[in-house]
């Protein structure tokens, strides 16, 4: 199953179209706190619409209680300073496809730590970045994708 990671996600409606993408491609949504809103708020659920009972979800204190959790993983770290492509790799069924916060991205020492494993969507010189949910979809159905679209007619 494919996981899809949020670290410490701030914008509600962004966190729920993800979930969503993730109850369609069958992925496993994973949300580390702080989050910058509840999982109840009502933006957040119709984002998501009626995907919540086909979504599965798990939400971790903190990156130390997801790596506890999940310690052998194929983790990507998605950041605009990567110089890999998410097209540059090949993803598994248990592929992590890591996002950081909307405002910061992911923490540096992740990105700048994992140089082998930090990815990046192209974008135009000179602009910030793609919208959390728009890089997730275009993430995660790349390595669907990539693994024959699994479960997906």
């Amino acid at each position: 199953m494919l996981n899809i990671v949020l670290v410490e996600p701030e914008i509600p409606g962004n966190t729920g179209n993800i979930s969503r993408t993730c109850a369609i491609l069958g992925a496993h949504l994973h949300l580390i706190e702080p989050l910058g809103f509840s999982i109840d708020e009502k933006h957040l659920k119709r984002a998501g619409l009626d995907y919540w009972d086909k979504l599965k979800l798990t939400v971790y204190p903190d990156l130390d209680a997801f790596y506890a959790q999940n310690p052998s993983g194929d983790f990507y770290y998605f950041s605009t300073k990567a110089s890999r492509t998410y097209t540059q790799v090949r993803y598994q069924e248990q592929s992590y496809l890591i996002f950081g916060k909307e405002t910061k991205g992911l923490p540096e020492e992740i990105v700048y730590g994992n140089p082998e494993r930090a990815v990046r969507i192209p974008m135009r010189e000179g602009l910030r970045s793609l919208n959390l949910a728009n890089s997730v979809a275009i993430a995660a159905y790349e390595a669907a994708r990539q693994m024959g679209f699994p479960g997906l007619r």
